[in-house]
């Protein structure tokens, strides 16, 4: 059984400590497969020294977090653009928008997610969407970039059904992490209702980790929690749901 992280931080600095004992903890349960969300320029370095050190198991994506969209966020989008054009990534992202930290920032957020869209479309890739208190601003931008081309994940879905089924409409895969734990997380309610070939499997580490650990610091072998969680509500074995979540992520990233 092969499972795959398709987010993890594994560059935090909430890893500086014990990355590479946290790492070999998830490889021992099979998780053999990293996919790794840009935030921003600041991080790059740090992504290239982890692909270098884990170069069968670690996948970089590159693109600008909604968060880091700031004053400078032009010179951040040229980064993006420049590291794309130097050598292979996974995808683009994390990009998309939040509304949870800052509402000021909406307009640039949405010109730096529009150019992030086509960035992947330039280079065939999938885009990895970041939405918090933002699914209609979302779905808008979707709407106005929408083509054959656009595919990917949106990641740590939290919506409901319809947005879930809005989502999939676009060629998404939905994201399910932690929150599929959680009391009040919701989602456990309906993911039944969508077929597991629409689903990836994630971690967000090191946010979000998924009951019993829930508040603490994530990392990448609590996935297991998560595939635990989508063997209950789908009932199927673990087994099943790992080879078939996998194989969604290659789909997605091409590997």
């Amino acid at each position: 059984m092969m499972i795959t992280d398709t987010h993890t931080h594994l560059y935090s600095e909430l890893f500086d400590e014990d990355r590479d004992a946290m790492i070999k903890r998830a490889l021992k349960l099979n998780i053999k497969r990293f996919f790794i969300p840009a935030i921003d320029s600041s991080y790059t370095t740090a992504m290239l020294d982890l692909e270098r050190a884990y170069p069968e198991n670690v996948f970089l994506m590159m693109g600008l977090h909604p968060t880091s969209v700031k004053e400078n966020y032009k010179d951040e989008l040229a980064h993006v653009s420049s590291m794309l054009s130097k050598r292979r990534f996974y995808a683009v992202g994390e990009t998309g928008i939040d509304l949870f930290w800052d509402t000021s920032t909406l307009a640039i957020q949405q010109e730096a997610f529009k150019y992030q869209i086509q960035l992947a479309k330039q280079y065939q890739l999938p885009i990895v969407i970041h939405c918090r208190d933002a699914f209609d601003e979302i779905f808008e931008v979707l709407e106005s970039e929408n083509h054959s081309q656009l595919f990917g994940i949106f990641h740590c879905f939290t919506g409901n059904l319809e947005q879930a089924k809005k989502a999939i409409s676009f060629n998404m895969k939905l994201g399910i992490g932690g929150v599929a734990t959680f009391k009040n997380g919701k989602i456990d309610q309906f993911l039944s209702e969508i077929d597991l070939k629409h689903i990836v499997l994630e971690t967000d580490a090191p946010y979000l980790a998924p009951v019993p650990y829930r508040g603490k610091r994530n990392e990448s072998a609590y996935i297991i929690e998560v595939l635990n969680k989508l063997s209950e509500i789908y009932n199927l074995p673990a087994q099943e749901i790992a080879k078939i979540t996998t194989q969604n992520s290659k789909d997605v990233f091409g590997i």
